[in-house]
């Protein structure tokens, strides 16, 4: 399935705080226990299922995989770059004008809420003070 040569780099990026002991087990035994720490790994089929079963807790990568198209991408670069096609600076005006859009209505949402509930505090006072002076009298 792997040869001996292959390797696999996991990185953890996630808090084992609230995990299963198991799941915890298997990252120590993965040479992980800190977020953002690093291990480079035989690619095994015991490692590979140790690395699914805590698959929520971190990321890995096949090195010798990477490097090999590290290799083949070099020598297409070089062909590709006459060709290649720089992306026009509407197309990022356009993005960033459609995100400010949304942030606009939201701060309108959110002082009609922040009226609303002084609105309701003055009404929630004003009957409490009605209803204090209906039973003094």
């Amino acid at each position: 399935m792997a040869s001996k040569d292959r390797t696999l780099r996991a990185v953890q990026v996630r808090s084992a705080i609230g995990a299963k002991p198991k799941h915890i087990g298997t990252l120590r035994s993965l040479g992980l226990g800190r977020i953002g720490k690093e291990n480079t790994l035989p690619d095994r089929p015991e490692i590979r299922g140790m690395l699914r079963h805590v698959s929520h807790l971190v990321k890995f990568e096949d090195l010798t995989a990477k490097a090999a198209k590290g290799k083949t991408a070099s020598a297409k670069a070089s062909t590709a770059k006459a060709s290649t096609v720089k992306a026009s600076p509407d197309a990022g005006s356009k993005a960033t004008s459609s995100k400010a859009a949304p942030a606009k209505s939201s701060a309108s949402k959110t002082s009609t809420t922040k009226k609303t509930a002084s609105t309701a505090k003055k009404t929630a006072a004003a009957k409490k003070s009605g209803t204090t002076e209906k039973t003094a009298s």
